[in-house]
């Protein structure tokens, strides 16, 4: 074995456990949200995950991976690599193609979990099937490639957006608070008076452990996306995605005890996620202090949006939009404002920071890529819901609602209370 097959060796090995890790933080992902609902809508969440997993794997294998990173046409979508075949002579790495996918799918089906969150207890089984093809084989694909393909519009104006503050966490998050506004919030969320009723979560130390396991994962996320088992960067990635998450955190119990009087559990948790989101973009190319204050000023906002989306009657059950649409769009800017010089070299057309004296070129980037995500994410989602809502009711009854969507929907609770046993001869024997 020569040095290049070791090498090539040793990136498949990388990449495959990395985009492991990613696909574990869907476990997360079903852990927190369950934490977050009521118990009567676990295994209705639960049932979402699989569908992000399930469906979202195979239509990015059939077409999804094609139009996001097939062979090029004006800088808009891919044409080739439908189901890994054709022409894919473009992408120039050390590693399969098929390497490339498992990790490209990994992303994918994460972006679809951060609207399940914000959908939980209302929005009917069948309809999110549709909206999980339409997400991971059309809206993602598209924006994704405009940034990171290679000839995508946005990347070829410098646009930097190292593992998806946009491409994946604001696309998400928008699409998120589109679904939420298109469905309206669950019923006794709020008032006729306009006053807010807290909804319990049901399992806070599932949730935590479900926060824990998505903190782990995104070590993969992050510096995963160096592709490459020998990138030097991958240690400043690791403990600048760690300094973020770590100051998000804090900052929320700080912040929280300030303004409430007490350290508040779920802003806790969700500011640790905030400052893991902020910091996807510029994980590569910030220093350790200005990843601190990213996770930092990630936590506080993720505080101030929850609230105001509360008093504006916006019902998001786990904090979908505050913790990825906002934090999202803060790490994506904050790449234009601190990226080093010395770690941008090769990429987003040699622009930095305006922090360090690059001028105003990759922030303009910056803004103007985050505003087309997010217009396409809230705009495509809409329409795509619409167009479900003339086929298929979108939100369940309201006596379903009422009931919960695990009995409702999939006819079986997340937890009995009955006897340990059910007689099976006595349910089957004919009178």
């Amino acid at each position: 074995m020569d040095v290049a097959e070791l090498s090539r060796g040793l990136d498949t090995i990388w990449v495959v456990l990395t985009a492991a890790m990613i696909l574990l933080m869907e476990g997360g992902f079903a852990l927190l949200e369950a934490g977050f609902v009521r118990q009567k809508n676990a295994v209705s969440i639960i049932m979402k995950v699989f569908v992000d997993i399930v469906f979202g794997a195979l239509v990015f294998y059939f077409f999804g991976f094609a139009i996001m990173y097939g062979k090029d046409i004006g800088g808009l979508f891919g044409s080739s690599g439908f189901m890994l075949n054709g022409d894919l002579s473009h992408i120039s790495l050390n590693i399969s193609h098929e390497t490339y996918w498992l990790f490209q799918c990994a992303f994918v089906i994460a972006v679809i979990s951060i609207v399940s969150g914000a959908v939980a207890e209302r929005i009917h089984f069948r309809a999110y099937i549709l909206l999980t093809i339409a997400m991971t084989g059309l809206i993602y694909p598209l924006s994704g490639h405009w940034v990171w393909a290679v000839n995508g519009w946005l990347g070829k104006l410098g646009m930097i957006d190292f593992a998806g503050s946009a491409a994946i966490h604001a696309l998400g998050g928008f699409a998120a608070l589109a679904a939420t506004l298109f469905i309206g919030p669950r019923i006794g969320k709020f008032s006729p008076d306009g006053k807010v009723n807290i909804v319990s979560p049901s399992n806070l130390p599932l949730a935590s452990v479900g926060a824990f396991i998505l903190w782990f994962g995104w070590f993969g996320f992050n510096a995963g996306s160096t592709l490459s088992a020998t990138n030097a960067a991958i240690g400043h990635i690791a403990i600048t995605t760690m300094l973020s998450a770590a100051s998000g955190g804090a900052i929320c119990i700080l912040f929280t005890m300030f303004r409430y009087r007490k350290a508040d559990p779920p802003m806790v948790i969700n500011g640790s996620l905030a400052g893991l989101v902020g910091i996807t973009a510029g994980c590569a190319f910030v220093s350790d202090g200005a990843a601190i204050w990213i996770g930092s000023i990630c936590g506080i906002a993720m505080v101030l949006v929850t609230e105001y989306m509360e008093r504006k009657q916006i019902d998001d059950p786990v904090g979908a939009f505050a913790v990825h649409g906002i934090s999202g769009s803060i790490g994506t800017l904050a790449v234009g404002l601190c990226a080093i010089p010395e770690l941008t070299k090769g990429v987003g057309n040699g622009y930095y920071g305006l922090l360090y004296g690059g001028g105003w070129h990759l922030l303009g980037a910056q803004a103007l890529g985050l505003v087309v995500i997010a217009i396409w994410g809230f705009g495509l989602t809409w329409a795509v819901l619409w167009l479900i809502r003339k086929a298929m009711p979108v939100r369940v009854s309201k006596d379903e609602e009422l009931v919960g969507l695990d009995v409702g929907i999939h006819g079986v609770p997340a937890y009995s209370q009955e006897n340990d046993f059910i007689d099976v001869d006595h349910i089957t024997r004919k009178p």
